[in-house]
């Protein structure tokens, strides 16, 4: 284990040391509920696979966020929110990332303003 990922919150609760409510798992990719919901639907689907961001990712990885998407718009159908969905990847400290381990937001249940932010 690296220094990153012992640190890493998100790598923490995929290591079961945090708690979280879990809506999703496969072997690739783990969701669960936001601790600070920004909708009445605000999922996170990381990656089992540590990396910061979507600006550290590689080629390697693409099938991987891939996953994540897809992740996503399965909680969504199960939801019933498909007429109105937003997934969000924040880069970086300026765009509100907080947790240095890429995760997709997965927002709805309510009208989304555009444009965000």
């Amino acid at each position: 284990m690296t220094d990153a990922t012992s640190d890493c919150l998100f790598c923490r609760i995929l290591r079961g040391e945090i708690p979280a409510k879990k809506v999703y798992e496969d072997e690739y990719v783990f969701a669960f509920e936001d601790i600070n919901p920004q909708a009445p639907t605000h999922v996170l689907v990381v990656p089992k696979k540590h990396f910061a961001g979507l600006k550290e990712a590689g080629a390697g990885d693409a099938e991987l966020i891939g996953r994540c998407q897809l992740a996503a718009a399965q909680i969504a159908r199960d939801r019933n929110i498909e007429q109105g969905y937003r997934t969000v990847l924040n880069v970086g400290p300026g765009a509100g990332q907080s947790v240095f381990h890429l995760h997709v937001h997965l927002l709805g249940g309510r009208h989304l303003s555009w444009p965000p932010g």
